[in-house]
């Protein structure tokens, strides 16, 4: 959770100015006094050009990628499936991240001071929650589905429609507009001296009990970090051992089909793809080359579209699950340290000033919005069938009279039945990589 009021306070105390007043008093001399203070304002610039350099690159992508998910998912009527619905919701409520809580958290970082008013104290705080809170409950959304998609596909298919992920996305920013009514309430500038006599000003929640603080954090703890990170723990854990016992059916397929060349195979074969429920759906054409292997192909020859399309289901399936490992592990990467940061000052504020005032709580502070450039990454760019539709979308831009999003051809976007769908997308958006 980005709590810009635990930042700016931090700020307003650098971790520079007591390291130089205990350095003063312990040596007792101007000249040890003027060598810490110049070695300190050197690192403190390099500190300075550092921030301002990794907040600029990861707004810059959180920004760019995020918008190019919303073209294209707007834009593209084909692309807008069970699945691509959370994703278009996940890509604002990151986009917004990117607008509203990196510049006002770096630039009050940076100047000591927030300088845009009470007004946008209360604003930019309501909608650093809202972004934050909205991507966590879509993320958990996403999950969900997919396990639901993948491990039930009978079961789902009645329910998981595009209507149903709508009033699922309404749910989730009515339940996040509400959650964080806090903080425009609570939110306030609070004055401060600085060093050279100037009152500065940081935003912050003034909860005037500390009990209150407390709670509060404790519940965005929990409600926002670690349940959701338990549940998308449990939903992927399982899909991945669906996926695992599909790759050690696979296995043992294509081991029996090295001692068995018969029809029997083909017969078995096609009955898990059914029954599974965990596979990658590939193009309709490989069936049809099978076909036609068997009637004017001899039998080794027969073989060979069977071997590649389980070779490639095998691959397809690892990729799912080492990218499910990775969707885990950046929840937790990203969140973890500022949770823990945010709870910890809530308990013990001097002792947590001490440790990461500055610099430390800055960057961590940054690892979190990293999050909001990684998820385009591993939702969508990972993803053939997205990467696809967006050169479509941007040639169709710049090329008009070509019609070449028909061109791209139906099945590749849109190819499998509504019944089908569901299925396909959740094992393949956001968890293929390049194939």
């Amino acid at each position: 959770m980005n709590e810009s009021g635990t930042v700016w306070e931090w700020a307003r105390a650098p971790a520079g100015s007591s390291f130089n007043l205990s350095s003063v008093e312990t040596n007792g001399t101007s000249s040890n006094a003027s060598v810490l203070t110049k070695l300190q304002a050197t690192k403190s610039k390099e500190m300075y050009s550092l921030r301002i350099l990794l907040y600029s690159l990861i707004f810059l992508l959180s920004v760019f990628g995020n918008l190019l998910i919303i073209v294209v998912l707007v834009v593209n009527k084909r692309m807008r499936t069970v699945t691509n619905s959370f994703l278009l919701s996940l890509a604002v409520s990151d986009l917004m991240m990117a607008v509203f809580c990196m510049p006002f958290t770096l630039i009050p970082n940076l100047l000591e001071d927030f300088i845009f008013g009470a007004a946008m104290c209360k604003t930019v705080t309501y909608f650093m929650g809202i972004s934050v809170s909205i991507s966590t409950f879509s993320l958990v959304a996403i999950a969900i589905e997919r396990y639901s998609a993948i491990c039930n596909p009978l079961k789902s298919r009645a329910w998981q429609t595009r209507s149903h992920a709508y009033k699922v996305i309404a749910v989730t920013w009515v339940l996040s507009l509400g959650i964080m009514v806090p903080y425009p309430i609570f939110s306030t500038l609070v004055p401060f001296p600085k060093s050279n006599n100037i009152t500065a000003h940081m935003c912050r929640p003034d909860w005037r009990i500390s009990q209150m603080e407390q709670i509060w954090y404790v519940l965005l703890l929990f409600f926002l970090f670690f349940i959701p990170g338990v549940v998308m723990i449990i939903a992927y854990g399982l899909i991945s051992r669906e996926l695992y016992r599909g790759i050690q059916f696979e296995l043992e397929q294509k081991n029996d089909c090295r001692v068995m060349k018969n029809g029997m195979n083909d017969t078995v074969s096609h009955g898990h793809d059914d029954s599974d429920g965990c596979y990658i759906q590939v193009s309709k054409k490989p069936p049809a080359m099978e076909l036609s292997a068997i009637s004017s192909s001899p039998s080794s020859k027969h073989n060979m579209p069977r071997s590649n399309t389980s070779e490639a289901k095998l691959l397809a399936k690892k990729r799912v699950i080492r990218m499910l490992i990775i969707i885990v592990a950046m929840f937790f990467i990203c969140w973890m340290p500022l949770y823990t940061a945010n709870t910890w000052k809530a308990f013990d504020q001097l002792s947590a000033k001490r440790a990461l005032s500055g610099a430390p709580i800055s960057f961590i502070q940054l690892l979190s919005y990293t999050s909001a450039c990684v998820n385009p990454i591993i939702y969508c760019f990972m993803n053939v069938r997205f990467r696809k539709a967006l050169l479509a979308t941007f040639a169709c831009c710049t090329l008009p009279f070509l019609n070449c999003w028909r061109r791209e051809g139906d099945e590749e976007v849109t190819g499998v039945t509504a019944a089908s769908m569901s299925k396909f997308s959740y094992t393949t958006v956001s968890t293929v990589g390049p194939c």
